[in-house]
């Protein structure tokens, strides 16, 4: 379930908008349904009760999940609707509540007066924080399947300014993961026409806020979409190039690694893993692919053990996680056969040792 809450000039243009071919008045209180003239003058005479109030029209859509219009009665959307007003401090007021038709997915427009019956405000105080988490609370409530986010919005059916705001949403989305700082961001954006600024503390040069513009309209990032705020992208930034510097000493780690097992291999076993020679199972090989290539596997019966499924990527393990446990492997595998080539060689020089002994 999802709340939108839509801003209204007029009551002629909101109840016009509500009631259309494809739809039908659930409730209504205060008003005189289903015709639109009456219904209209009805809000109007109402608003008269509290001239100070200027923006009097209240409307909100109420969206869910195509996966629950099996289950979605007009009585149960019509019960989730009033039990989100009472939460909403949306009470002893004149409202319309209409369910549209034209959607694969169950919603409905709550049309409501902002001067309640005795002339008092219906606050719209914080009403986009309080919507969240009353639309999460009836969710939750109704086990009802959360409807999707904006990836799912129907871009062709929108008017401006929603149209370019959601335009520049799709771009941002598309170009974060490979921007790595804001000048990066900038240059991504401007190869699609949206312009991108800094809002700034006072008189200083420390910057506290961005806006992306396009089409002429200019949006500040938490109005796209909260995870696009000043604060959550330069964070974004930030953890980026630490992923970057961790990556970078990774990939050297690796490398390192890579030379001191070739060098320690070519030390103890020869061309063994090659060629299996000398009389020995040969292992096989991994090919890491790119300037690394393939690496021999110790041979079958050596004290060293080292085999291609160590050095698989394990389900679920990152990346960087498989690229930190194989240096580890290659690292122990290389210590090893260092220490075996370092015996035998001790071992030789002593077989010399007593046989230069014997002669003498």
């Amino acid at each position: 379930m999802i709340g939108k809450i839509i801003a209204g000039s007029s009551f002629a243009g909101t109840v016009g908008y509500v009631i259309k071919e494809q739809s039908r008045i659930l409730d209504a209180e205060g008003i005189t349904p289903p015709n639109v003239r009456e219904m209209v003058q009805d809000f109007k005479d109402q608003t008269l009760l509290n001239p100070r109030i200027k923006n009097t029209v209240g409307h909100i859509s109420l969206s869910f999940s195509s996966k629950d219009a099996p289950r979605m009665t007009d009585t149960l959307m019509t019960q989730i609707a009033k039990e989100y007003m009472q939460r909403m401090g949306i009470t002893d007021t004149q409202y319309l509540l209409v369910r549209h038709l034209d959607q694969p997915h169950p919603h409905c427009h709550l049309v409501y007066n902002r001067v309640g019956n005795n002339g008092q405000t219906i606050s719209d105080k914080n009403i986009k924080i309080r919507n969240a988490k009353v639309c999460r609370a009836l969710t939750e409530k109704y086990g009802l399947h959360l409807a999707q986010g904006k990836e799912s919005v129907r871009r062709e059916r929108m008017r401006e300014p929603d149209k370019t705001k959601y335009e520049i949403y799709d771009a941002i989305k598309a170009v974060l993961p490979q921007s790595r700082s804001w000048e990066e961001l900038e240059k991504h954006l401007k190869a699609q026409s949206i312009s991108m600024r800094y809002k700034y503390c006072g008189s200083t040069n420390q910057k506290q806020g961005v806006l992306f513009s396009k089409n002429g309209f200019e949006f500040s990032g938490s109005k796209i979409d909260r995870q696009f705020s000043y604060s959550k992208l330069n964070r974004h930034f930030a953890q980026a190039q630490l992923q970057t510097r961790y990556r970078t000493t990774l990939a050297k780690g690796f490398h390192a690694a890579i030379g001191n097992y070739r060098w320690a291999y070519t030390d103890l076993f020869g061309n063994i893993g090659r060629s299996g020679n000398k009389g020995q199972a040969n292992a096989g090989s991994i090919n890491f692919g790119g300037n690394i290539g393939t690496l021999p596997l110790p041979p079958n019966d050596s004290p060293v053990g080292l085999s291609a499924a160590q050095l698989q990527r394990k389900p679920g393990e990152s990346p960087e996680e498989h690229i930190a446990r194989i240096t580890a492997l290659l690292n122990t595998a290389a210590e090893a056969m260092a220490i075996v080539a370092m015996e035998r060689k001790r071992k030789l020089r002593d077989r010399k040792a007593n046989k230069s002994k014997m002669k003498l």
